[in-house]
Parts: C-alpha cells; sequence; structure tokens
C-alpha cells in the first residue's frame, strides 16, 4: 500500500496547544505538559491561569499550534517561557476561531440598551448604503 498523507493535521502531543471545553477554565488555552494515558493528558496554562492539571481528551480541543522542542513533563517556567518565546499566545489572540469566540462572548454580554443601539446603528447602516447604491444608478 503506498503511503497516503493523512487526513489529521492535529494530534495529541507533548506542546500541542488545547482548548478547553469545560470546567472553571471553559474558555481558556492550555499545553499538553504529558500524556498520561489513552483518556487524559497533563495540561499546563501558565500564562492564561490554568493550573497544571489531569485533563480529559473528551473535554479538550486540538488547536493547530504546538510548541517547538518542548521536552515531556515540562515544568510551568518551561512552559511559560517557550510560549513567550515563540509568541503562542499573540497568534491565537489574532486567530479567527479566538475573534469569533470573543466576538459570540460579547455579543453574549450586552443588555437590552446595548441591543437596542447595535439596532439603531444596523439602521442607519443600511439607510446610507441604500442612499448610496440609489445615487449610484442615478449616476
Amino acid at each position: 500500500m503506498a503511503d497516503q498523507e493523512s487526513n489529521f493535521k492535529r494530534f495529541v502531543e507533548v506542546g500541542r496547544v488545547v482548548l478547553l471545553k469545560s470546567g472553571p477554565y471553559e474558555g481558556h488555552i492550555a499545553v499538553i505538559a504529558e500524556i498520561i494515558d489513552h483518556n487524559r493528558a497533563l495540561i499546563d496554562g501558565p500564562t492564561t491561569g490554568v493550573p497544571r492539571q489531569s485533563f480529559p481528551y473528551r473535554h479538550l480541543t486540538l488547536t493547530p499550534f504546538v510548541l517547538t522542542k518542548l521536552p515531556r513533563a515540562a515544568g510551568s517556567g518551561v512552559i511559560r517561557k517557550q510560549l513567550e518565546k515563540e509568541g503562542t499566545l499573540e497568534k491565537w489572540e489574532k486567530s479567527s476561531w479566538a475573534q469569533r469566540r470573543a466576538a459570540i462572548e460579547k455579543r453574549r454580554s450586552i443588555n437590552d440598551f446595548e441591543r437596542f443601539c447595535v439596532m439603531l446603528a444596523k439602521k442607519a447602516r443600511r439607510d446610507t448604503v441604500r442612499k448610496g447604491v440609489k445615487k449610484a444608478k442615478a449616476a
């Protein structure tokens, strides 16, 4: 059988940056420091406030980011230095995934008056676009 390229691009590996899907740190990112078994990994998020702990894979989402050359069972200090050196948190914040999550969270947290202001702004924008299109058609 010929060697075929795998469809899978994200693997559970030491140094993989993960997004937590449940628990008190839901929505935070962390790094896999050690693989415990086929169900759990030791994660650590020294810059995001996630303490070093065992976490099941089913409550993790693998991101496309990996810390290169991270030794197995690396301590919090080593992980922190590697995160800062590679700028992984900045890459995460710039990713469309993180921006979409932030936008959804912001939309969920607004109150009724802020929703009303958004509606008025959308109406004003719609009116401006409508007038511009009408003017362009006439010209």
